[in-house]
């Protein structure tokens, strides 16, 4: 029987069992935010807003960036998101929900039309200002927060419709990204550029012929791509999917083979010469070695990768970006930033918009019998979904920084999201929570 000591019984278990829950990631981000409004509206708010101003340099004496720290966490930390978003996109593209034509219809439909109404809606509000260059900010969705909400309710939503809303914002996602690299880049280094590709080339051709360890990808993806991505004026974090993109998809051995070689393996192990005093012998560590190398083989470098970093992006990552990014100050000018163009247009573009773009393609798309709801769904659930959509969060705080240089913009965006992802998170839990899970539509 396996021992355990209290070390593992207090503390390894119970944090593995907190990292692992799909709700958790969702508190952690939301204490982080919470924790940035509380500093930002205390005696440390001076000390809050120069901290991320501070400026610290990585390189050598001729060759150096020199960045404040909050482009180091928006340009550099958040390109690893990036690069999870990009091992998601892939998995799911070839085996995942997104794999199917047929049943990634809906879901990305879906999503085009929560991206394209509430730009509209934002536009609607600001075209012909300098502020229209925020139309950005309320096409996405935060997938952590968003699923998050629906784990808490368990069953309440059928499985059906969770894939769904996961198929959903993983395309909303792809459709942010292009919007980034698309609309929201500054004046392009086309040398620095012309490298990122010759870098990203190597990293496609070390796919090609076999190269499966993290370490080389790291290496090149990081020290080649994200860098010369930097330098070229395209945001760094598109760095992050193009690698990721690069990842090997596929096993060394199948499942058959795999389960053929650990039952020799086992059996050998169990015929070894064993040691004493607790110790295991030299040709048992070979033979664990050889499980351990079979085990590696079986296994996608992608979805090792995933599987490795999504637990740091979840609980260090976004956490950080948020605390570094939702700080924003309750001043006297509060009343006029609640009824700013740019407030105004981030509340209806998330919450309106999300709404209508979503639900009014996914009756359009079961009206002309393109596609089905989810299996067991209801028309009330779907309304629920569509608000849980307008849960903006992350990458509308990103946006954010990219649309806008004026501090007063920003400040007023950032009260928008914030506004908006309460009530379509408040009103989206509220309403599939009264909902009944049933095989009938409304």
């Amino acid at each position: 029987m396996e021992k355990h000591s209290p070390i593992d019984y207090w503390v390894i278990k119970p944090m593995s069992r907190f990292m692992s829950n799909s709700i958790a990631s969702g508190v952690v981000l939301f204490v982080a935010a919470l924790a940035a409004l509380i500093m930002a509206n205390s005696p440390l708010s001076d000390f809050y807003k120069d901290l991320w101003q501070y400026k610290f340099t990585v390189g050598f004496e001729n060759f150096n960036i020199s960045k404040t720290l909050s482009h180091w966490i928006n340009d550099g930390l958040m390109a690893m998101f990036f690069f999870v978003i990009g091992l998601e996109l892939k998995r799911e593209i070839k085996g995942g929900e997104l794999s199917n034509p047929k049943d990634a219809l809906l879901p990305i439909l879906a999503a085009i039309g929560g991206m394209v109404v509430p730009a509209s809606i934002y536009l609607l509000f600001n075209i012909g200002s300098e502020t229209e260059s925020g139309w950005g900010i309320p096409m996405a969705t935060d997938i952590a927060f968003a699923l998050g909400i629906v784990y808490l309710l368990g069953n309440k939503v059928p499985v059906s419709l969770k894939i769904f809303l996961t198929a959903l914002a993983i395309a909303d996602d792809l459709g942010a990204v292009l919007v980034i690299a698309f609309f929201y880049t500054s004046q392009i280094s086309y040398p620095s550029l012309m490298f990122g590709v010759l870098f990203l080339g190597i990293l496609f051709t070390a796919n090609k012929i076999g190269v499966r360890s993290p370490v080389f990808y790291g290496i090149i993806g990081i020290g080649g791509l994200w860098l010369a991505f930097l330098l070229s004026g395209v945001h760094a974090t598109i760095a992050g999917v193009l690698a990721a993109l690069a990842i090997p998809a596929n096993v060394k051995i199948d499942d058959i083979n795999f389960t053929q070689k650990l039952k020799e393996l086992a059996n050998s192990f169990r015929k070894a010469k064993k040691a004493t005093n607790g110790f295991i012998s030299k040709e048992q560590h070979h033979i664990i070695e050889h499980i351990r190398d079979y085990s590696k083989a079986a296994q996608t470098p992608l979805q090792q990768l995933e599987h490795g970093l999504h637990p740091i992006v979840a609980f260090i990552v976004l956490p950080i970006f948020a605390f570094a990014n939702t700080g924003v100050e309750f001043s006297g000018n509060f009343s006029e930033s609640l009824t700013s163009n740019v407030t105004l247009g981030v509340i209806f573009g998330l919450i309106a918009g999300k709404f209508i773009g979503i639900v009014g393609i996914t009756k359009l798309t079961v009206l002309f019998k393109f596609a089905k709801l989810p299996q067991g769904a209801t028309w009330k659930q779907l309304y629920g979904i569509a608000l849980l959509a307008s849960v903006g969060f992350t990458m509308s705080l990103f946006i954010t920084e990219l649309a806008f240089t004026n501090p007063m913009y920003i400040v007023q965006a950032k009260f928008g999201i914030l506004i908006a992802s309460f009530i379509g998170g408040l009103s989206g839990f509220i309403l599939l929570n009264n909902s009944k899970n049933n095989l009938k539509t409304e």
